[in-house]
């Protein structure tokens, strides 16, 4: 739906306080929003109360997730499954390159008013008072590029940030739809393919299979100085766009779904016992940053005089969708002796790795309700 006339710049305006807000109301704030061309739910507002008078609101969409979810609490009410399946696409829309977290960690802070971020990037979220002993962790990051060079004609070219990727990962991005996350914002793009009407009737020539080194992204601009104007810069962030999709019976479908899905699952949980905070044993629960590079964010949190007896990683692993993985991580236990003994706990994914990587929302409402049995100290 196109954006009213008058809102040519839409201006971020805050929604009614939570309180203010009624249960039913806050489900039918996702029925009745519209969509601007930033990406901001356009709501409609009651200047009063049975008054056929709206304007139009445009509202951020992580905004509504935290009005929806504090108007529900207040209510005593669960977010449960739509929440679960709204807040689990809105992680898996965001970009969090490995090194490059910081806008995605802002969208957890902003979840969690009492969040703090601490000087490796992670966001620390602490329950139930007094020194924590147990510690919940998940990471955010993803794999992906940073812009290279500006070419004279326009074009970007990409390098890609270090970390562990199948042999293949390059080609998940030839001729696709990327995102360049510039200082003025997200700049849509795509990635060059090679005209097939310049090379018809040639002799085929075996090739190498698509890599970053020929990944040219246009950006619609024919100079360095154009594109330099929208906001990109080297070394700016660039992943696939970001187009979850949810299919069949519960099934989400994007690039890390697995792990951002658990992340959701434990923030949900999470919100769930800040209701209950002072009846729950002491625990330090964080979104980590750099996870597939150096676990940075998880070696902070190992390196800091703070000692816990037992820590729970949750995560997206491969395999059959039906049930929660959990296992012992001996390794990672002795690497990390301040962080006690280390469990992982994971997300059962398909079609791990790549653009389609595939969760069961089901199995992401069970890892919910077990954090949450973990977090309120039940075995």
């Amino acid at each position: 739906m196109a954006t009213p006339s008058g809102l040519h710049q839409p201006q971020r305006l805050a929604i009614p306080e939570a309180d203010l807000l009624a249960p039913s109301d806050a489900r039918d704030l996702f029925r009745s929003g519209s969509t601007d061309r930033e990406g901001s739910l356009l709501l409609l507002e009651r200047r009063k109360p049975n008054s056929s008078n709206h304007r139009w609101l445009p509202v951020p969409r992580i905004a509504l997730a935290v009005s929806v979810a504090l108007a529900l609490a207040g209510a005593g009410q669960a977010w449960g499954q739509q929440g679960l399946s709204t807040l689990a696409t809105r992680l898996v829309s965001l970009s969090a390159v490995t090194g490059y977290e910081h806008a995605a960690i802002d969208t957890v802070l902003r979840l969690f008013p009492d969040a703090r971020r601490d000087r490796f990037g992670n966001a620390r979220i602490e329950l139930g008072g007094g020194k924590a002993r147990r510690l919940l962790v998940c990471p955010l990051d993803e794999p992906g590029y940073v812009v290279g060079n500006l070419q004279e004609d326009g074009y970007v070219t990409l390098r890609r940030v270090p970390g562990r990727v199948s042999r293949l990962f390059d080609q998940q991005i030839e001729g696709q739809r990327v995102t360049i996350q510039g200082s003025r914002g997200g700049v849509p793009g795509v990635v060059a393919v090679r005209s097939i009407h310049l090379t018809r009737g040639r002799e085929p020539v075996a090739e190498a299979p698509f890599s970053v080194d020929d990944a040219y992204v246009d950006v619609g601009t024919d100079s360095r100085s154009q594109t330099a104007r929208l906001g990109i810069r080297v070394p700016a962030p660039v992943t696939l766009a970001k187009r979850p999709h949810l299919y069949g019976d519960g099934l989400l479908a994007g690039p890390m779904a697995g792990r951002r899905t658990a992340c959701a699952a434990m923030l949900l949980a999470i919100r769930e016992a800040t209701l209950r905070k002072k009846l729950i044993p002491p625990m330090l629960a964080a979104v980590v940053v750099e996870q597939g590079l150096s676990q940075r964010g998880l070696a902070g949190l190992a390196a800091t005089d703070q000692a816990f007896d037992e820590t729970v990683i949750l995560d997206g692993r491969p395999g059959t969708p039906g049930s929660i993985q959990r296992a012992a991580d001996s390794e990672s236990s002795s690497r990390y002796r301040n962080l006690g003994q280390i469990a992982q706990w994971s997300l059962p994914v398909r079609y791990v790795g790549t653009a389609v990587e595939t969760v069961s929302l089901t199995d992401a409402d069970s890892l919910q309700r077990a954090v949450a049995r973990w977090i309120a100290g039940d075995r």
